[in-house]
């Protein structure tokens, strides 16, 4: 008899897990991969892709308004929260149908059951079957934080519930500062809902570009949304369908629905990992593992928002090839993490790569800032008030643009092309030397000639 089962077990059916079961199976390794939830794991069930659709649904009303300055005269528009969310979930279990399908085309084979460590290699089933495995991928990924267990925190929704609300709330309260929160505020206030957000620090998006916080965060409260910062929720009340927030400087908030936003925690509870000798990453409470996914145990490697490295959905996803690759292909290969374009889908639209101001400034001895701050085209014909953001960081010793900034539409599709520039540390002179593209917003990013700030750090008497 073979001395295992498979050789790869794979816990987590999610983008990153998906990708591992499936390159290893076209090694030739036997693969089984569990998840006892759905395939598709957060981003396709309920993250990335659902809320990208409802971003969507909720830029066609600011459409119909900015139609007028065209010349368009549209009939008043109704709108039906249950057909979107329907049409949502169809889209929903057509792309988990896919995910499905292909890993069983790869010769993985999936067990829709939760899967928890008896040892380093023993892998035991809720079906009571105990599988072993010569190699174990973990790739549970993460789940929402609700912080402290404050009075009324069961009257608290996260970004799990929020797909699956049976009405849109008139009024909602958020609180949080990053992608998700923001991306929400941003969602229900383009479907007219009055939306509150409460952060605990000075101002949001804590870890971008200080500009883009300031930019966003203006363009926020221009549409209607109320942002309080330097504040917590201290305790939710909830009156038949309505409740009261009560905040931390004394204030309350009124409304149909309390959403947290606050922070996501990786999935390591309840998978018997003192059993096989996991350890767990002090500093961020992840699965600590190396530069190519490994573990404390030589067998069992951990990808995507499980090791709490930089949750993101392609990172995971390139880490769970690199991986396979390494494992089943024989090729090791380490996926950098450095200059990941990323994007919040707010609203205004956020796109990034690279670094920002600060950590410019605080890494290299002389930085060169190049920004503009203009009315797009669109909105001189709609009469908007908004306005677009672009800013370069350069390092002024070598010329190298080490960061791209973006706030505006369509953002998030011109930093992910720009990432190839970072990447392969294009300076500002090979933008310079780029042709413009007219008339377009993005054409501002090889237009900029004068810096609009330059800093020179002193040197140590």
């Amino acid at each position: 008899m073979a001395e295992f089962d498979v050789d790869l077990f794979v816990i987590g059916g999610g983008s990153g897990g998906v990708r591992a079961a499936r390159i290893a199976a076209g090694h030739g390794a036997r693969v089984m991969i569990a998840e006892e939830y759905r395939m598709g794991g957060t981003c396709v069930i309920r993250g990335c892709v659902p809320k990208k659709l409802l971003v969507y649904a909720s830029h066609i009303h600011q459409e119909i308004e900015d139609a007028a300055g065209f010349g368009w005269t549209i009939p008043s528009a109704t709108f039906d929260w249950p057909t979107l969310i329907a049409n949502k979930d169809k889209e929903i279990a057509r792309l988990e149908a896919a995910y499905t399908a292909n890993v069983q085309k790869s010769g993985a084979r999936i067990v829709k059951t939760r899967a928890v460590f008896e040892d380093a290699h023993t892998l035991r089933l809720t079906t009571g079957e105990a599988v072993k495995a010569k190699y174990v991928l973990i790739a549970t990924g993460g789940a929402p934080n609700h912080g402290l267990a404050i009075p009324g925190i069961d009257h608290v929704i996260s970004s799990n519930e929020v797909f699956h609300l049976a009405e849109l709330p008139k009024r909602i309260m958020i609180q949080g500062g990053g992608y998700i929160a923001l991306e929400f505020a941003g969602i229900f206030a383009g479907f007219g809902s009055d939306v509150t957000v409460i952060y605990r620090g000075e101002n949001i998006l804590r870890g971008f570009d200080d500009d883009v916080r300031t930019h966003v965060r203006a363009e926020m409260e221009k549409q209607g949304i109320t942002i309080l910062t330097g504040n917590t929720v201290s305790r939710v009340d909830r009156h038949g369908k309505e409740f009261t927030t009560h905040l931390s400087n004394g204030s309350s908030v009124a409304s149909d629905q309390v959403m947290f936003a606050i922070g996501r925690h990786p999935n390591v509870a309840n998978l018997g990992l003192e059993k096989a000798g996991v350890a767990i990453n002090p500093s961020n409470g992840g699965i600590a593992v190396d530069n190519f996914s490994r573990t404390s145990v030589p067998n069992i490697y951990a990808i995507g928002d499980v090791t709490h490295r930089l949750n993101l959905t392609p990172v995971a996803i390139r880490e769970g090839h690199a991986f396979a690759d390494t494992v089943f292909g024989k090729r090791p290969i380490e996926v950098d993490h450095v200059d990941i374009p990323t994007a919040v889908f707010s609203q205004p639209e956020v796109g990034t790569v690279g670094l920002t101001e600060a950590q410019a400034r605080a890494q290299f001895s002389h930085v060169d800032i190049y920004k503009t701050d203009f009315r797009p085209m669109k909105a001189t014909m709609s009469g908007r008030d908004t306005r677009v953001l672009m800013k370069l960081v350069v390092d002024g010793t070598t010329g190298r643009v080490v960061g791209c900034h973006i706030v505006g539409d369509g953002a998030a599709e011109i930093v992910q092309v720009l990432g190839i520039a970072v990447k392969m540390k294009a300076t500002k002179a090979d933008f310079d030397a780029t042709m413009a593209l007219h008339p377009t917003a993005a054409e501002e990013l090889v237009t900029m000639r004068t810096p609009t700030a330059r800093y020179v750090r002193q040197a140590a008497e």
